[in-house]
């Protein structure tokens, strides 16, 4: 399991070193899981894209707490999204789960909002630890290939930090948006 002390580092290296771990969801009847095989990194009160940019809000609040916790937000009035909190406490920086390569018995997983509705992840669960037995995620040494990044996915809004390469990706059927190896994509 990886504990609150990891994802006290660096936000683009957190996302970088958690592609290929293990999302897992405990629940009275077991374990679902999936494999992160997209992030996204969004670096605090500079960065446009990130809600962090409009400063202390309601639904921002846990950014600025410790880090290892989910921050997860409805959007649309639809959509639940998982977020982990990076980097130090007060430091407004998070990492957007896009995709998992889903484990057995799991359901679709190709964006934000089908992988929190396949984990069951909703509002109850924002600000709570990354820690078993409910929601955590587990290195179990499979280390990928190429880990390819490329801009941020609907965040054109943002000018030029649209154009940072802060999505972090495995390449893999599941996920949201396919790669588009040699437009801007480069790996890590």
């Amino acid at each position: 399991m990886l504990d609150p002390d990891y994802f006290r580092r660096p936000t683009l290296q957190v996302a970088h070193d958690l592609i290929g771990k293990l999302l897992v969801r405990g629940e009275p009847g077991g374990y679902r899981w999936g494999r992160l095989v997209e992030l996204e990194a969004y670096l605090g009160p500079d960065d446009r894209a990130s809600h962090a940019a409009h400063g202390v809000t309601a639904r921002t609040r846990v950014m600025y707490g410790p880090p290892g916790r989910a921050y997860v937000y409805l959007v649309y009035g639809l959509h639940h999204c998982l977020n982990f909190v990076t980097c130090e406490e007060g430091v407004p920086h998070a990492i957007l789960v896009r995709a998992l390569d889903p484990g057995p018995g799991v359901g679709r997983c190709a964006g934000p909002g089908l992988l929190c509705r396949a984990l069951d992840v909703d509002l109850t669960m924002n600000g709570s630890p990354l820690t078993p037995p409910s929601l955590f995620l587990v290195d179990d040494g499979v280390t990928p290939d190429q880990v390819v990044q490329t801009p941020r996915i609907g965040v054109a809004y943002a000018g030029a930090w649209a154009l940072r390469p802060w999505r972090f990706c495995l390449p893999s059927p599941h996920l949201s948006r396919p790669l588009r190896i040699g437009a801007g994509a480069g790996s890590g």
